[in-house]
């Protein structure tokens, strides 16, 4: 364990920004950090206890860390401090008009978005509950910019009325755009920017946990206990070690999740339309094309963008697809849920194929991703036809959902604001047509 001081210089003292970007460091660090100003104590990666500090010009912060990389993980938080505390110049404040707003939502993005003056997100936020489409695209009349998350519409019809209204700019406050017509909003004049990576953890930890209820029927026990039945009929499970994990798509997440599925003990194969090399050598996983990927996993979890056109991804899983694989295989997907031919795979389970499957995402969820719908009649039955089978798992979108993934999803989004509010390049946020 190692202390160092650190005196706060700066005229709003240690503001949202500078906070934002402390514990994004923070949460990536082995060692834990843990923050003290005065009788004050907060956890480095809590975005929340570290404005709770009211650290103002001239305090005092007592930064300890503790873990295997002590020295390394304070030279970065001193790191951040220093470039983060430092002014820049400030504009007039953004307008955003932020749509499919969340209780949650406003958790992070109001504390990150209140403060004014030189160095901060300085944006003004207008938060609707309703969802974008071109139906209701008209009430970001006025401003410069929306928020948008995965369950938003934006074809051209709606990003030509959002240029009406004088928008030029669109957040997507998740990774994927394919809800957004790039062409349309490159044809307005409208840049497009999106938080390219949050917590890959996350969505990857979702994803074997989902697996693992699918797969030991986990959810089938609890409610079997609360009847009062002990019985372990139709609780039978695999085990993941020794067995062949197949991990499509080797980003970020996808790495995520090899690693896990190494944890377990499993052999890693992957496919991914541009292999990197690098985690061959350190001995993570071995490439295979597609088609021996589907042949030989036992468990198969998807972790690829989805992508339109001859050679993209949507409907990767496909009857084709599926014929490949083992009768006793495993499918997980918190990816997209195009990635999957729903129809094919209801059939393929009709006739008694995989042992498990578990899904975040599946085609047919765009009208209930984060809504109550328990007291409305049924509209569609895809999610109905799927939940009948005992071996499936569904979960509503909610891989990305942890503290530290909404943190660094607000962080990154007010950065985009800001970085495009001062005529700066939103770099690798930006989505290109």
């Amino acid at each position: 364990m190692k202390t160092i001081r650190y005196e706060v210089r700066n005229p709003l003292g240690m503001h949202a920004r500078p906070a934002a970007f402390l514990a994004q460091t923070c949460v990536r660090l082995t060692s834990q950090i843990t923050i003290r100003c005065g009788e004050k104590t907060a956890n480095g990666s809590d975005v929340l206890q570290l404005l709770g500090l009211h650290a103002t010009d001239g305090s005092i912060l007592e930064i300890t860390a503790d873990g295997g990389d002590e020295d390394a993980a304070l030279d970065e938080v001193l790191a951040i401090l220093d470039e983060k505390m430092k002014s820049r110049r400030n504009e007039a404040p953004m307008k955003i008009a932020f749509f499919g707003t969340k209780d949650y939502d406003r958790m992070f993005f109001s504390e990150l978005a209140k403060d004014r003056g030189e160095g901060t997100y300085n944006c003004d936020i207008k938060y609707f509950r309703c969802r974008l489409t071109p139906e209701t695209a008209n009430l970001a009349a006025g401003y410069e910019a929306v928020c948008i998350f995965v369950n938003d519409e934006c074809p051209r019809e709606a990003v030509e009325i959002l240029k009406d209204c004088g928008v030029k700019l669109i957040l997507l406050r998740c990774a994927g755009f394919n809800n957004v017509d790039l062409q349309a909003a490159k044809e307005c004049g409208i840049k497009v920017a999106r938080v390219p990576a949050y917590s890959p953890y996350a969505v990857a930890e979702h994803a074997i946990a989902i697996l693992m209820e699918a797969n030991r029927r986990l959810h089938k026990a609890v409610n079997k206990v609360r009847d009062n039945n002990f019985a372990l009929s139709g609780l039978l499970g695999v085990d993941l070690h020794n067995k062949v994990a197949g991990i499509v798509g080797t980003g970020k997440i996808g790495q995520c999740m090899a690693r896990i599925c190494k944890g377990f003990g499993m052999t890693v194969i992957a496919w991914d339309a541009f292999p990197n090399k690098s985690l061959e050598e350190e001995g993570l996983l071995t490439y295979v094309d597609k088609d021996e990927l589907f042949e030989r996993a036992d468990l198969i979890s998807l972790h690829a963008p989805l992508i339109q056109g001859e050679y993209g991804t949507y409907h990767l899983i496909d009857k084709r697809a599926i014929d490949l694989m083992k009768d006793s295989a495993m499918l997980v997907n918190t990816a997209r849920g195009g990635l999957i031919d729903t129809e094919a795979l209801i059939d393929a389970l009709k006739e008694g194929k995989f042992h498990a499957v578990a899904l975040d995402v599946y085609e047919g969820e765009d009208k209930n991703v984060y809504m109550d719908r328990s007291d409305d009649y049924l509209h569609h039955d895809i999610t109905a036809r799927l939940m009948m089978f005992p071996n499936v798992v569904l979960t509503s979108h909610q891989a990305f959902f942890t503290r530290e993934a909404l943190q660094a999803i607000a962080a990154q989004t007010l950065e985009n604001a800001r970085n495009f509010n001062e005529g700066r390049s939103l770099g690798e946020a930006e989505c290109g047509v």
